[in-house]
């Protein structure tokens, strides 16, 4: 009588995949990527647009906090990036009776140099840069400007807007546009009077905490 050959365990576990079980695995995979790969770019967008309002309002507070800290005039300067969006650097600046602090003046503190008449001499506060390089491009996550033009916002030795500044910018919107129109809704970065950066919601309701101040 012969007996069947019985296969060692190593043999099993040598056996590897069939065809059939491959293309098995290989479904699955392709189900799993075909859901998550959407829902991890919604998601990856979602924390950009978070992030390009950080981004902005880290750059009104730091030239509200170093015109307080330093008993000087700051501000914030927007340009445009090669992405669409505004990188932004903050100056400060210490006026005298002949050279006060205008957008026209030239007593500001730059890259490579302290302001002039600062109390700290050449050691003093030099201005901070921030490209906009990581943020969406603007065909996909668009700026509106309140003013319209406004590309600078300036704050006075007590950290109130300087109101003698024409056209200064009280509020910077994102709206998702092109591809990701509708990802998400549209975020602001608002800024009071008293020089309080807040981020809103630009569309909310009357009664809805985070809405926009008028």
């Amino acid at each position: 009588m012969t007996w069947p050959t019985r296969r060692s365990p190593g043999a099993l576990a040598r056996r590897g995949f069939t065809l059939i079980e491959a293309m098995v695995a290989l479904a699955i995979l392709a189900i799993i990527l075909s859901i998550g790969v959407p829902m991890m770019s919604e998601w990856t967008y979602k924390n950009q647009v978070a992030s390009a309002t950080q981004f902005y309002s880290e750059g009104l507070v730091m030239a509200r906090n170093q015109a307080l800290s330093n008993n000087s005039f700051g501000r914030m300067v927007l340009t445009p990036n090669g992405n669409g969006q505004k990188d932004w650097q903050v100056d400060i600046c210490f006026p005298t009776p002949e050279t006060p602090c205008t957008r026209e003046s030239d007593n500001w503190s730059t890259l490579e140099a302290a302001a002039a008449d600062d109390p700290a001499g050449a050691t003093g506060f030099k201005s901070v840069l921030r490209p906009a390089d990581a943020l969406p491009a603007a065909a996909v996550l668009q700026q509106t400007f309140t003013p319209a033009t406004a590309d600078a916002v300036y704050f006075t030795p007590l950290g109130w807007v300087d109101t003698t500044v024409p056209n200064g910018l009280r509020r910077i919107v994102l709206e998702p546009r092109g591809s990701r129109a509708g990802a998400t809704p549209k975020v602001a970065v608002a800024l009071t009077l008293a020089g309080i950066a807040s981020r809103c919601k630009p569309d909310a309701t009357q009664n809805d905490p985070q809405r926009c101040p008028p």
